[in-house]
C-alpha cells in the first residue's frame, strides 16, 4: 500500500483556542461560509467525539458529491482534530482512506497557524493526481 502525504498552513491574526472553537463548530458554519464547496455536513452516529460518524456532502466546486467519515481523535487542550474519510466517491476508487490530521499551534505573534496534514492511503500503486491535489488545497 502506499500513502502520499500533503500539508497544509494558514496563519490567522486570532489565538489558537478561539480558531479551534470555530473549527469545532465547522459542519454548522462551513456550509454557510463555503456552499460551493460543502453543501452539507451531517452527523449520522456519534456525539461529535471520537467514534462519531458524518457525511460531507461536498458542493458544485468539488468533482465529488460526498464522503463519510470517523472521527479519530479529538483534543481540545492541544487544540488538535483527527478524522478519517473511509467510503465515498473522494476516495475516487483508488484509496482506502484518507486522513486529516488538524492542529492549531500559537504563534509568536500571538495568533495561530492552523496546520492540516492530508494523507492519502492508496489501494494499490495508482495515486490521486497532482491536479486533484492542488484542487484539495484550494478548497481548504
Amino acid at each position: 500500500m502506499t500513502s502520499v502525504t500533503t500539508e497544509i498552513e494558514i496563519p490567522s491574526s486570532f489565538p489558537a483556542d478561539k480558531v479551534f472553537k470555530v473549527f469545532s463548530d465547522f459542519d454548522t458554519i462551513a456550509p454557510k461560509v463555503n456552499p460551493d464547496v460543502f453543501k452539507s455536513i451531517e452527523t449520522i452516529e456519534g456525539n461529535g467525539g471520537v467514534g462519531t460518524i458524518k457525511v460531507f456532502t461536498f458542493g458544485d466546486a468539488v468533482p465529488f458529491t460526498s464522503g463519510k467519515y470517523k472521527v479519530d481523535a479529538v483534543d481540545p487542550s492541544n487544540c488538535s482534530y483527527t478524522y478519517s474519510f473511509f467510503e465515498g466517491d473522494n476516495l475516487m476508487g483508488i484509496l482506502d482512506s484518507i486522513t486529516n490530521q488538524i492542529r492549531i499551534v500559537p504563534s509568536a505573534d500571538g495568533g495561530s497557524i492552523f496546520k492540516q496534514t492530508i494523507i492519502y492511503n492508496c489501494k494499490g500503486n495508482e495515486k490521486p493526481s497532482e491536479e486533484l491535489l492542488k484542487i484539495e488545497k484550494r478548497h481548504i
